[in-house]
């Protein structure tokens, strides 16, 4: 993982005027809103049900659109990625339930590599003090 990888520094810099200040506060917002939608995408995991995946495309488009300004370019795909192979899970009919048992073990594949992307962003904050 770069540094470029998580974020695009220069790119949020322009986002926020070249204000550091600013950029250093959007940055640890969003890491409380991610941690947050994280819980529920868990949470939603738990026990899938008609509303599971509904919630999981909720909540990772929410880290997708904050990512997504702010230049954080693993969050950003990953979360899209997760996004839409929610999407994709939620037209299934739940009496289906090979189709989707297997949808399930996608949107949780997908789900992992979220979670690595904020660990690396996690990491990445604590790197330049945030």
């Amino acid at each position: 993982m770069s540094d470029g990888d998580v974020i695009d520094w220069q790119e949020a810099m322009d986002q926020c005027g070249d204000d550091e200040e600013f950029l250093r506060e959007l940055l640890s917002d969003l890491r409380g809103e991610i941690d947050a939608q994280l819980v529920k995408i868990e949470d939603a995991l738990k026990t899938v049900n008609d509303q599971s995946f509904l919630l999981i495309m909720r909540a990772s488009h929410v880290i997708k659109g904050a990512s997504s300004n702010l230049m954080c370019g693993q969050l950003r795909e990953t979360s899209t990625n997760l996004e839409q192979g929610a999407a994709g899970a939620n037209q299934i009919e739940t009496a289906n339930t090979s189709a989707l048992e297997a949808e399930t073990v996608k949107v949780k594949d997908i789900f992992e590599k979220l979670k690595t992307a904020v660990d690396n962003y996690h990491k990445f904050l604590d790197s330049v003090g945030i």
